[in-house]
């Protein structure tokens, strides 16, 4: 059994930011209690864990950094683990003294708790047992008390703050003279704080106008080893900051707001976004080796149908064709170029890609190239189909290791090998089989086994025949824009989205379609988006919305001709709650119509089967 470091506690209890030494050397440490702080449902959102750490003296609290959250998630540490805290960083949160984890390793995990920790006094001395540490009640035995007072470093340290935000140019001549604050650690309640951070992405400079009036503004992503956070400017800002900050630099940044993420706005897994002003300092910094350039969080090509509509991820594949660029027209009479990359790696899957405007136009990676995307969009169109964003990134044969063995892989691969396509064409027949026929359920059977109970998603596939389509919401008027899909709302007879923050003369309706499906062995409500309605009406939502509003008698035979059809489901059972009831909801991820000739030699070869 591995020994605990005695005494860290009582070090880092009293430690400062600039004591390095301490924050970088290694603690042998034990987790007494582990718990998620804030659990959020949000697809963009990540979640905080909130630990108790013990040396077998005293006990400390301390916060997980969130890009070692698969250690929880994955139950790789859990109460009693025994972890090598190899780095750390402190920070003054909400006037409290609170540790940040940033780098670990797990050596064992007991099943009792070592020694008999105490909570540190504010004298720095061993204070009564059974006692807890801020507001978190710890998982040990004993009963909490009030937290302990500020101790005097702290109460040092928050003069000197106090006194700096007093006359805030003490700091703002030299943002080097405050210590850095991790990424991860920033929030509203602080007021003084430097970070020491890469530009990893800077968006070009846009114009908006609305009722309010007209501006510009840019972002940029600000990225250090703790984590990201995405920094917005605008007008006077835009042109004082534009030219300053460049892809690839490092830069100390201090005296912007810290303000709640919009979330339509940001793909990053950050809760807060900064807000640069006229006060902002931004001064770059020539030491920028201990800075990373990138990070990633891949997702295989295989799993994005697990991925949520509309939700961000990060993938990396081999460019196995591309297109040409193309050129649409929006409904706004405006042109927009696009190109269309098929993505392929090891999982056996291809994905299209799109470009749009410019990243299309200066596509230019050599063929079959190894790319890495970061923050592209997940989309429905097809299946499932990605796109990146003004503010995503692409990076061309980057050096990383999934890098070279994604090209080692693909070299020694046959040119005759095929892929699994996520895509599914507008009749609703899918270009490749998606229909696992051989574990196809009947619909009580899906009920029977409690499909969609657990925390993830259950897919499973059913042939079933449309009994009853709902005529009212059917469709939901949406952004033209190409790749948006928000409802929009009326307002003085034009059409507008918040998301896209424009007005429009008409909506594209898109279909929200809910049906009930039987088979031999009973019914169940199936909910669908507009693929499914494409290939259940054969018309877009704006040809049946039109044929409704002129002659409602051919609009209900369209509805009544769609039942009794048959088809093949792929659907996801996914629990959710509904007026504080906890119900089953079946999407349909793919609708497919039946191949006869296929169907029959499947009747044949169950009849001569041992079923039989």
């Amino acid at each position: 059994m591995h020994q605990l470091t005695a005494g860290s506690c009582q070090r880092l209890h009293n430690t400062v930011s600039s004591d390095a030494p301490i924050l970088s050397q290694p603690h042998i440490m034990q987790i007494l209690s582990i718990k998620v702080v804030n659990p959020t449902a949000n697809a963009n959102s990540v979640d905080r864990y909130r630990m108790i750490m013990s040396d077998g003296v005293h006990y400390i609290q301390a916060m997980l950094a969130t890009q070692l959250n698969q250690y929880v998630q994955e139950k790789q540490i859990q109460r009693y683990s025994v972890i090598a805290v190899e780095k750390m960083t402190c920070n003054q949160l909400q006037g409290k003294h609170l540790i940040i984890v940033l780098a670990l390793r797990v050596l064992e995990s007991p099943e009792n708790k070592i020694g008999d920790p105490k909570q540190i006094s504010p004298e720095g001395t061993a204070s009564k047992p059974n006692s807890t540490v801020g507001s978190m009640t710890p998982s040990f035995d004993g009963p909490t008390t009030k937290p302990p007072v500020q101790p005097l470093v702290q109460q040092k340290n928050q003069a000197i703050q106090n006194s700096q935000i007093q006359n805030p140019q003490l700091s703002a001549r030299n943002p080097r003279a405050n210590p850095t604050h991790p990424i991860e650690a920033l929030s509203p309640y602080q007021n003084n704080w430097t970070i020491k951070a890469r530009v990893t992405q800077k968006s070009d400079v846009k114009n908006w106008s609305n009722q309010k009036g007209e501006g510009k503004l840019f972002n940029v992503t600000l990225m250090d080893e703790s984590g990201e956070i995405r920094a917005t400017a605008f007008n006077d800002v835009v042109d004082t900051l534009y030219d300053r900050l460049e892809e690839g630099k490092v830069y100390y940044i201090s005296r912007a707001r810290v303000n709640l993420a919009k979330k339509k706005f940001s793909n990053l897994n950050n809760d807060y976004e900064l807000g640069f002003d006229r006060s902002t300092v931004v001064e770059e910094c020539q030491e920028a080796s201990s800075v990373p350039t990138i990070r990633f969080n891949f997702v295989h090509l295989k799993d994005l149908e697990q991925q949520p509509k509309d939700s961000t991820c990060d993938v990396i594949g081999i460019v196995k064709e591309y297109s040409d660029v193309s050129e649409i027209t929006t409904r706004q009479s405006r042109t927009l170029q696009k190109r269309e990359l098929t993505l392929v790696d090891k999982s056996g899957y291809s994905v299209r890609l799109t470009l749009w405007g410019k990243q299309a136009e200066q596509y230019n990676a050599p063929d079959q190239s190894v790319i890495a995307f970061k923050g592209v969009k997940v989309g429905d169109f097809g299946g499932r189909s990605l796109s990146m964003f003004s503010s995503s990134t692409m990076h061309v044969n980057p050096d990383i290791e999934e890098c070279f063995l994604l090209r080692g892989w693909y070299d020694k691969l046959e040119s005759t090998a095929s892929f699994t396509s996520h895509s599914i064409s507008h009749s609703g027949v899918a270009t490749t089989g998606a229909f696992n026929r051989s574990e196809a359920m009947s619909l009580q059977e899906v009920k029977n086994q409690q499909l969609g109970m657990n925390d993830k998603a259950d897919t499973f596939s059913a042939k079933a025949t449309i009994m009853h389509i709902k005529a009212d919401n059917l469709w939901y008027p949406a952004c033209p824009t190409t790749n948006c899909n928000k409802k929009v709302t009326e307002i003085n007879e034009n059409w507008r989205c918040e998301k896209c923050d424009q007005s429009f003369a008409n909506p594209e309706y898109r279909y929200i379609i809910s049906l009930a499906a039987a088979d031999w062995s009973g019914q169940a409500w199936l909910q669908g988006f507009n693929d499914v309605g494409l290939a259940v009406f054969g018309m877009s939502a704006n040809d049946l919305v039109e044929i409704k509003t002129s002659d409602e008698a051919r609009f209900n035979a369209i509805l009544h001709r769609a039942n009794c059809q048959t088809y093949n489901f792929v659907c996801r059972a996914k629990q959710d709650s509904y007026n504080d009831q906890i119900r089953i909801r079946y999407g349909i991820s793919r609708i497919l119509t039946p191949d006869y000739k296929e169907e029959t030699k499947a009747l044949i070869e169950s009849l001569n089967s041992s079923w039989a």
